[in-house]
């Protein structure tokens, strides 16, 4: 026990760093994701061949292969084809594309949740395909998604430790950092998992809570 606190009082500013740092690949690739997410969302169902045969192309991909696979793709991969990026911006391209591919198939089942009367309604009342889609469909459609978009961005940011294998400095490249130079692995994985639990319950709890007041008029 007082290795575990000797430990988190020498190396917890280092591992902080890297929560910093995985909190960050988590919000970009959100704020990334979603807006790409919420395209793909009709597009796998558009009537444009090309547009719907590219749609399911990159969801297909991006929810068929590991997160891993695509971050290895996106470090070691793209140079081959002269595009360089750096570490960080190499792991938040890989999970954009896998929370873009996986928002996707949340919002499409939201989407399609929202009641056909009120599509109908809105086209009764002269409201233009557009104006339906912003008003009515997209704002329910989103709604009844949201609980799964945040429990999503909880497996997301849990997500982020597989940046380790790109020389990304998150939370668990850290770890791994301090436990190879100290060989205090035990102490210091245990602070990790406490830092990530810190972070993943309360959201869980959150989406819970998120999807309970949302379900209320149901």
């Amino acid at each position: 026990m007082n290795n575990l606190v000797d430990v988190a009082i020498q190396f917890g500013p280092t591992l902080f760093d890297g929560l910093k740092v995985s909190l960050t690949l988590t919000l970009l690739s959100l704020a990334f994701g979603l807006p790409v997410g919420l395209v793909f969302a009709f597009g796998v169902t558009a009537a444009n061949k090309t547009f719907r045969y590219v749609s399911v192309f990159f969801v297909e991909v991006g929810r068929g292969a590991p997160a891993l696979v695509l971050l290895q793709l996106m470090y070691y991969g793209l140079p081959n084809a002269d595009i360089t990026l750096s570490s960080l911006a190499s792991a938040c391209l890989a999970l954009t594309w896998t929370t873009a591919a996986y928002s996707a198939e949340l919002i499409r089942g939201g989407i399609q949740s929202v009641p056909p009367g009120e599509v109908e309604g809105s086209h009764a009342l002269g409201m233009s395909y557009r104006d339906c889609l912003r008003f009515v469909v997209i704002p329910q459609g989103l709604r009844i998604a949201l609980p799964s978009l945040m429990g999503f961005a909880v497996l997301l940011f849990q997500a982020t430790s597989l940046a380790y294998s790109v020389a990304v400095p998150e939370l668990m490249s850290q770890a791994y950092s301090i436990g190879s130079s100290t060989f205090q692995y035990l102490p210091v994985f245990i602070i990790a998992g406490l830092l990530y639990a810190a972070i993943s319950i309360p959201a869980t709890w959150l989406s819970v809570y998120a999807e309970r007041m949302l379900s209320r008029h149901l």
